[in-house]
């Protein structure tokens, strides 16, 4: 487990997989998460099932999901997970979902993600972490950049939510622009 101020990080477990289902079939969450991407909600309980039996089986090496849970009373309030991580060239991407609607805003999901950078810096001595949201999430866009995150492009007009187009845009931290590093 990793504990920070508000949130840990602790390994997946095949009874979060309620949560997920919940969060992936609750439109205000699928509407922020991915703009409304149909490939992450709704689902049904058979496709979360078979997508966790695949995320248990993950490679650390490789790829994680870990559940987000709440320091205050250990209550599942989201997940967070890293991807495509590649050793040779030290990168990862990372994302973040805080699927408890009532922990919006509350700086949950901040400290999730600086617990995650700080996990993949430490552990794998990475040089660069990125990520990406969609222009109209304004709460993420502030989070990653609050986390030390810098804007590094948009793809224009990828993400279409109830008929307008957003742009996808990505973000990036280096080993020596983290909060964490040592000079």
């Amino acid at each position: 487990m990793i504990e920070g101020k508000l949130v840990r990080l602790r390994a997946l477990r095949a009874e979060d997989a309620e949560q997920h289902l919940r969060w992936r079939n609750d439109p205000e969450v699928v509407h922020w998460a991915t703009g409304g991407d149909p490939c992450f909600g709704p689902v049904t309980a058979e496709a979360i099932g078979r997508g966790f039996e695949t995320m248990l089986r993950l490679n650390p090496r490789e790829s994680a999901v870990f559940t987000v849970e709440d320091l205050a009373d250990g209550t599942v309030i989201g997940m967070a997970d890293y991807r495509d991580l590649d050793p040779f060239a030290g990168l990862v991407t990372v994302g973040i979902t805080i699927g408890e609607r009532d922990h919006w805003g509350r700086g949950h999901g901040s400290d999730a993600l600086r617990l995650l950078v700080g996990h993949l810096f430490g552990a794998f001595g990475l040089h660069r972490i990125e990520l990406d949201t969609w222009s109209g999430n304004e709460r993420a866009v502030r989070a990653f950049t609050k986390a030390g995150f810098r804007e590094e492009g948009r793809r224009r007009g990828t993400v279409l939510v109830a008929g307008k187009r957003y742009d996808t845009v990505l973000f990036g931290m280096l080993r020596e622009e983290w909060p964490g590093a040592t000079s």
